[in-house]
């Protein structure tokens, strides 16, 4: 009877002991099917959201790199890049080879051409292209808009922590004006900005990188000419005119001699050429930047930042912080570039000469 309730006893025993590393066992096998059940799960995830972006089964699959090639044709003939490569060193060459008359042609080329293709079977690949890939370019573009709020509440130049126009001083900022603009420094004694806010900055933006490119060309000539780099002619901006009207200079680029497209015609050729050129680009501001799309462009920002390829070849906008970082700059050059152009025209007025002659001026004792 004692051996045999020390069997039991053993046997008992052995059955506990057993007992915890069955438990282990199943919690381990629990686990793993869990597991097993979350990857498939993810895996049908994946497979839905892929097959949602799949092309549907009654349309033909684009053969592989067709998107990148609409994408790319799109960039190059709506880049400004291009116009200001091809658009001098062709146009150019075709004036030689055509005469001054076709300078007018060769600026409504461009926005000739652009329409010309939207409404070809090709600009309507173009266009089911982007209208394919809509669902990832959305979807980028929020992320992107996304990283750059963050950065502008990291960033000291926006919101309250940035440094307002009168510093620390006591006064009652406009409340429209709440730092959420890239230098907002909390001017607008006028309430210019009550009304239309976005208005005002699109307009004072604009002028801003109309002033800095002026600035730029009312210098730049003058220079030249002074320290025998170039013979521009006339090289005093506000001079040029006359003597376009008044004399056979031809208008050169770079000073060359011939390297010009409408500069050898006379005043109406040359105003009418502007016309047209800034027409087209006018225009599609003014519809807005998804007016690219017929011929495969498509922009991710907005109509003052419009970005990807044409405006931003280069890709300095990837960087959220640098992005917010680089549109204060840019407003803060453009209002001291307009500041400058005032102070050009009133010192050509008031002393008939150029800024450069002027600056010399003051240096010359």
């Amino acid at each position: 009877m004692r051996a045999r309730g020390l069997v039991s006893t053993s046997r008992a025993s052995r059955a506990r002991a057993r007992a915890p590393a069955r438990g282990r066992r199943a919690t381990t096998s629990r686990r793993a099917s869990i597991a097993r059940r979350t990857a498939a799960r993810a895996t049908n995830e994946d497979d839905k959201v892929s097959s949602s972006l799949d092309v549907p089964d009654d349309e033909p699959t684009p053969a592989v790199g067709d998107a990148g090639v609409n994408s790319a044709l799109g960039d190059v003939i709506s880049s400004p890049l291009f116009y200001v490569t091809f658009g001098v060193a062709g146009g150019v060459g075709l004036v030689r080879a055509l005469g001054e008359n076709a300078s007018f042609l060769l600026s409504a080329a461009p926005v000739v051409a652009l329409t010309a293709i939207s409404k070809t079977s090709f600009g309507e690949s173009l266009m089911k292209n982007i209208d394919d890939r809509r669902p990832a370019l959305v979807a980028e573009k929020a992320r992107r808009e996304s990283e750059r709020a963050r950065a502008r509440e990291r960033s000291p130049l926006y919101g309250a922590r940035r440094v307002k126009f009168l510093g620390d001083a006591e006064y009652d900022y406009p409340a429209h004006l709440d730092g959420s603009l890239c230098g907002d420094a909390g001017f607008d004694p006028l309430g210019l900005g009550k009304e239309d806010l976005a208005r005002m900055r699109e307009l004072e933006l604009l002028h801003a990188r109309w002033a800095m490119l002026g600035i730029v060309g009312v210098a730049v000539p003058e220079l030249l000419e002074r320290y025998g780099v170039a013979d521009l002619g006339e090289p005093v901006w506000w001079k040029v005119g006359a003597a376009k009207m008044n004399s056979d200079v031809s208008l050169d680029y770079f000073g060359l001699q011939g390297f010009h497209i409408a500069g050898g015609s006379g005043i109406a050729i040359i105003a009418a050429c502007q016309v047209v050129l800034m027409g087209g680009p006018e225009y599609a501001r003014y519809v807005g930047i998804d007016s690219l799309e017929p011929v495969g462009v498509y922009l991710p920002g907005d109509k003052d930042y419009p970005g990807g390829a044409p405006f931003d070849p280069f890709k300095m906008s990837d960087d959220a912080d640098e992005f917010e970082k680089q549109k204060v700059m840019e407003i803060k050059h453009g209002r001291l570039a307009m500041i400058a152009m005032l102070g050009v025209a009133a010192q050509a007025f008031v002393t008939r000469a150029g800024p450069i002659e002027n600056l010399a001026s003051v240096f010359s004792g």
